[in-house]
């Protein structure tokens, strides 16, 4: 039963490890663009745009940048 519950422990520690990754790579392009990861997924929330982190994490740069822009442009 030890194997068993090793790998549930590890199954959970990687997807935190992917999530740590995906938060790094959303803030380094939140950077670029003048804001905080915190308050752009904040933006996110308010402009009801529901997209998770491995999504935005992968979304090449001309997509994320205009993103960006509807974000803080909404209208």
């Amino acid at each position: 039963m030890n194997a068993l519950d090793d790998s549930y422990a590890h199954r959970k520690k990687r997807a935190g490890c992917f999530r740590r990754l995906w938060i790094l790579r959303i803030s380094n392009i939140c950077q670029k663009h003048g804001l905080k990861y915190s308050r752009f997924i904040r933006l996110l929330t308010l402009a009801q745009i529901k997209l998770n982190r491995k999504q935005l994490a992968e979304m090449p740069d001309e997509q994320f940048t205009k993103l960006v822009e509807k974000v803080k442009n909404p209208r």
